[in-house]
């Protein structure tokens, strides 16, 4: 058996086991060239090494278009642009001189989005100056998935689908900070189901519990932009977060939904105002000052939604933002 003393050729020796190595590796010298890309790497991203070595084109096995990888952040000593880069990242500390950092990557070649965790070392010669870089790959596809889903489930209320109350107020919280600090508005709707308790002394909860689902349902379609949120606030009761919008713009989406709500169709002989399930929403619409809370906002929507059903219910009131 041939040991380490008899191979005479060590850098040969080092480059052949990089290659064979299973975790995807890749390494490039100190002008940033792709020096070694491994099998592993290759069956990784579909890239060949000839498509790569001694070109500085690695970006493409991740990206569809050019930006650094961690092992370039490294080479010239770039770190301040890991945030802009990077899910999360670790810079280097006392432990480790490398950087770390997990992140979703197209793989345009193999034709898969993969989140993968990246690690990426520096090698000196004996005077300290830097060689090449080491960049491991790990594929981290199917524990982030899974990571993701049960974040989806804790924050969707398990009946009807859509946001929790938790979810409800994490986004609150989160969108009054961001209208305080632009001076931004901020609309915020409260509905409630019309006499839904006799819905469910007339029909059953189990029908009861359908009727929300569609009430969500119509509630969410009328919910259109990424930055807006529908959630289940409690009950029968539903709040809508829709940041900066004004006031016309907020009142025909609180609108909209009242009208899908009443489009459903939905049979309630046991009610007071109509023939079918209605909505009463509360809405309120305002440039928060610096002293509003989030308790402050919803009071308001709050006492707009009770307004609304005092006066008939099936419609719309708009709080008074000045008040």
């Amino acid at each position: 058996m041939a040991t380490l003393p008899d191979i005479q050729d060590d850098h040969l020796f080092a480059v052949r086991l990089m290659e064979h190595l299973v975790v995807p590796t890749f390494v490039l010298n100190s002008n940033g060239d792709v020096i070694i890309w491994n099998k592993a790497c290759e069956r990784l991203t579909g890239v060949s090494a000839e498509e790569v070595l001694h070109t500085k084109n690695h970006w493409c096995a991740f990206y569809d278009k050019p930006r650094a990888c961690l092992a370039d952040i490294l080479v010239h000593g770039r770190a301040d642009e890991m945030e802009g880069l990077y899910t999360s990242y670790s810079a280097p500390g006392d432990s480790h001189q490398g950087l770390r950092a997990e992140n979703w990557c197209v793989m345009p070649k193999a034709a898969k989005r993969l989140y993968l965790a990246i690690n990426s070392g520096p090698i000196y010669n004996d005077t300290g100056e830097l060689i090449a870089v080491v960049e491991t790959l790990r594929d981290m596809t199917e524990q982030k998935q899974a990571e993701n889903a049960l974040q989806s489930l804790a924050h969707k209320d398990g009946l009807t689908g859509i946001a929790n109350r938790r979810s409800f107020d994490m986004a609150l919280e989160a969108d009054l900070l961001h209208a305080k600090r632009e001076r931004a508005p901020l609309a915020l709707l409260l509905g409630d189901i019309d006499h839904f308790k006799l819905y469910n002394d007339l029909y059953g909860h189990q029908k009861g519990d359908r009727c929300l689902k569609l009430v969500a349902k119509a509630i969410a379609a009328e919910v259109k932009r990424p930055s807006d949120l529908a959630a289940r606030y409690g009950g029968e009761e539903f709040a809508v977060i829709l940041p900066g919008i004004d006031a016309a713009g907020a009142l025909r989406v609180a609108e909209s939904i009242r009208t899908a709500v009443f489009a459903l169709n939905e049979r309630h002989k046991g009610s007071e105002t109509s023939d079918r399930v209605t909505l009463s929403i509360g809405l309120v619409c305002l440039v928060p000052d610096d002293v509003m809370s989030e308790a402050d906002l919803i009071e308001r929507a709050d006492k707009a939604l009770y307004t609304a059903k005092e006066s008939g219910r099936n419609q719309v009131v708009v709080a008074d933002a000045t008040a």
